[in-house]
């Protein structure tokens, strides 16, 4: 027989009993302690086994309240769900302090990928957030968002003229739907899918490198003549032939070199990896040709009783800024056609194309992760003696296009073949 506030305000344990219950209808019973105190469970069964379901505490939930709940259980079964399981993921999202906005849901993809970041590219995504896509949709629950919504806040970055940025908000923007849909109440698609489509066609701006020998070959003659002082002269001349990036070339520590060796070995710190890799990886070898210790012998009497190859003009503390090559390939006229990051792409192109070289052992030197034909990483270490003849033939093939010489593309077997 159903339970009466009576029976409620009257039901008591008998002090031989653990507990004592009081059973009303649908399952639902009042469990009484020797103590006094009251609480109101739901029984019923799921997948076969006997569960329970608190519906709170008498006389703070009344009779009439808990029995609303025990019906809202009840069709919570009924449209497959366990109540006690949907009870756990409601605790579970109320942990989420911020809520489920969509600025919300992204600082907290923010921190988790942070960490694995460099701090600079952390700074960058976190800027990007906060000027592109937090204003426009950051207070809206990330749930109520529609694609064409999305659309127009990206379309906004596409006015003021910025594709690629567009381009990365969008990319942003996918990778917070994705971290945030495994957890959503609802089966939702990620919006972001089939946007790129809608924005304005972006192609990303390559470096400009030349390729072509004979003009290459000018570019390294003009290279020669530079006035603007022998640091960045000397800078000028080791880009081409060492084709690394511009950031570790300028800021290269005479503590890096072994001249004698001639070895320039990058710490894993300086490389341009994931904050783990840095932290976990192996320093960058590069092999340097006869020419590249000349240079640097060279200008050590000048500059090697500091910490860098290359210091800068204002404070020798510093090494010299990115656009001091750039301004001197402009001076030299030849700036939109190469610029220093480019030299890679020379390289790359040429060694392959004109020397018929070992692409492995090129993307090596390049500090690219790369694998070989059965899928194992390559090791640099076990090919630094192959990487040795390749500088080496490649400095010298630079050498042979400066002089102006016809330069026959070398078609024999590659290095390391």
């Amino acid at each position: 027989m159903p339970l009466t506030d009576a029976d409620c305000r009257n039901a008591v344990c008998p002090p031989d009993k653990k507990q004592a219950r009081f059973s009303d209808s649908g399952g639902m019973y009042l469990q009484v302690s020797p103590a006094g105190s009251k609480r109101w469970f739901l029984k019923y069964r799921a997948s076969g086994k006997e569960k329970q379901l608190a519906l709170g505490s008498y006389p703070d939930t009344s009779l009439k309240e808990a029995r609303n709940a025990r019906d809202a259980a009840k069709l919570q079964k009924a449209s497959g769900s366990d109540p006690v399981q949907v009870r756990k993921i409601e605790k579970l999202k109320a942990t989420r302090t911020g809520g489920d906005t969509f600025k919300a849901i992204a600082l907290e993809w923010y921190g988790k990928q942070a960490p694995q970041w460099s701090p600079s590219h952390a700074d960058r995504m976190l800027r990007q957030l906060e000027r592109d896509l937090f204003p426009w949709i950051g207070e809206r629950p990330i749930v109520e968002i529609h694609a064409m919504e999305l659309l127009a806040v990206l379309q906004k970055v596409e006015d003021r003229g910025a594709l690629e940025t567009a381009d990365r908000a969008l990319m942003l923007a996918r990778q917070v739907w994705d971290y945030w849909l495994p957890t959503a109440d609802v089966q939702q698609r990620n919006i972001t899918e089939g946007l790129k489509k809608r924005l304005t066609p972006y192609r990303g701006n390559s470096f400009a490198a030349i390729v072509e020998p004979k003009r290459f070959g000018e570019l390294l003659r003009a290279i020669q003549t530079y006035k603007g002082g022998p640091i960045v002269r000397t800078a000028l001349q080791l880009a081409p032939m060492l084709y690394q990036r511009p950031g570790n070339l300028r800021m290269m520590e005479w503590a890096e070199l072994d001249l004698d060796a001639g070895l320039w070995t990058i710490p894993s710190m300086m490389m341009k990896r994931t904050k783990l890799e840095k932290e976990q990886g192996e320093a960058h070898t590069v092999p340097l040709p006869t020419q590249a210790v000349a240079l640097l012998r060279a200008i050590q009497p000048l500059t090697g009783h500091g910490v860098y190859v290359f210091p800068g003009e204002r404070s020798h503390d510093r090494p010299i800024s990115d656009n001091s090559v750039r301004s001197g390939l402009y001076a030299l006229g030849f700036g939109k056609e190469q610029t220093w990051h480019g030299f890679r792409a020379s390289a790359r192109t040429m060694l392959v194309d004109e020397l018929n070289l070992d692409p492995l052992a090129i993307e090596a030197n390049l500090a690219h992760a790369v694998k070989d034909a059965n899928g194992r990483s390559y090791n640099r270490t076990q090919y630094l003696k192959q990487r040795f003849e390749l500088v080496q033939q490649w400095a010298d093939y630079l050498d042979r296009l400066a002089r102006g010489a016809d330069v026959i593309p070398i078609k024999a077997g590659a290095v390391g073949s």
